[in-house]
């Protein structure tokens, strides 16, 4: 198990849970478990990153192929999967596979923990099921908008998933449904925007944040997404260099940092117009 550094408390309650597990036996040498804390580099959450920290070593991704599935942790095939696809395993075996499918909303099966946060008055992590609307999630899950706050925009992937406008907020939260409008729910970190938030200054933090967190190991991810920023600040967006710039981050950046750190430019463009004159 891999876990970031910044959650000491994350970190505490897993040691917890597996010592519980050792002690009642589950835990063997046949079977161990081991806790991995990881350097606290974002980079690390791509899977060869992941699996290079593990190994003691600098979180760099590794090119591919060969992939995890055949040359993987310490050189070994290797199954890699996100807690939350294990959370699910004892109440699929407890309740059987109809009862998660049946779970799900708009066409769509299962259950899923969103991470909403920003303008809503009830944030937090909520245990919803997967294909809800952002809107639903909003006004069943969190409360509604905070006071004073109207609807806006959302990030429906964290940082990576690009900026979509409260007009297209009818689009299933799922695997694949967003992909049509250049987004993606990865991780299902939700960020809600409001009428009060500049939408071309949460792309440029965005921006910030990729270049702050680029491994630096390829040129296009290191230097477009420094050039990216410095584009961003000028009072006037270059539309066609940006552009330029994202399909070449897009094309040949290693790994996924690089090739999704464009989709929140791409989107203000594509949906927010108007917010570019001001």
């Amino acid at each position: 198990m891999y876990l970031r550094d910044e959650y000491p408390k994350v970190n505490r309650l897993l040691q917890e849970a597996l010592d519980r597990v050792a002690r009642a036996g589950y835990i063997d040498r046949i079977c161990p478990v081991y806790l991995r804390r990881g350097a606290g580099a974002y980079i690390c959450g791509e899977e060869s990153a992941m699996l290079e920290s593990i190994e003691g070593k600098r979180g760099l991704p590794r090119h591919k192929p060969p992939f995890a599935a055949e040359v993987g942790l310490f050189g070994q095939p290797t199954l890699t999967n996100n807690v939350e696809t294990l959370y699910w395993v004892r109440d699929i075996i407890q309740h059987g596979p109809q009862w998660f499918a049946g779970k799900g909303r708009n066409g769509r099966s299962g259950l899923r923990l969103f991470s909403v946060s920003g303008r809503v008055k009830e944030p937090g992590v909520k245990h919803a099921p997967a294909g809800i609307t952002v809107r639903e999630l909003i006004d069943e899950y969190c409360g509604g908008m905070a006071e004073g706050h109207s609807f806006k925009a959302y990030l429906p992937g964290g940082a990576s998933g690009g900026i979509l406008p409260a007009s297209k907020s009818d689009i299933p939260l799922d695997f694949g449904s967003l992909d049509e409008y250049g987004c993606f729910i990865g991780s299902a970190a939700i960020v809600i925007l409001s009428d009060q938030d500049d939408i071309k200054a949460a792309a440029r933090n965005l921006m910030r944040f990729f270049k702050a967190e680029s491994c630096g190991q390829c040129t296009p991810c290191r230097n477009g997404t420094e050039k990216a920023v410095k584009l961003l600040e000028r009072d006037r967006w270059d539309q066609e260099l940006l552009a330029d710039l994202s399909q070449v981050m897009r094309d040949a950046s290693i790994c996924g940092l690089g090739q999704a750190a464009p989709n929140p430019i791409d989107c203000v463009f594509k949906y927010f117009p108007e917010d570019l004159e001001t």
